[in-house]
């Protein structure tokens, strides 16, 4: 009998859990973390790598 109400009550935490943890306001991968794979896979060079990271960098200053 316990464990009738026990495994619903667990199922709502780990739900409740994981829904507050993505809804913190930063996204799950940030530009800079995409433009850092594109350029680890080879899809951009250095050059426009550093360009684009330059950009980032200064948009997130006043």
């Amino acid at each position: 009998m316990i464990l009738v109400w026990l495994v619903p009550i667990l199922l709502v935490a780990l739900v409740m859990r994981y829904g507050i943890r993505d809804r913190n306001g930063k996204p799950q991968r940030t530009a800079l973390d995409i433009l850092e794979a594109r350029y680890a896979r080879s899809e951009i060079d250095r050059d426009e790598f550093l360009k684009r990271r330059a950009d980032l960098t200064e948009w997130g200053k006043p």
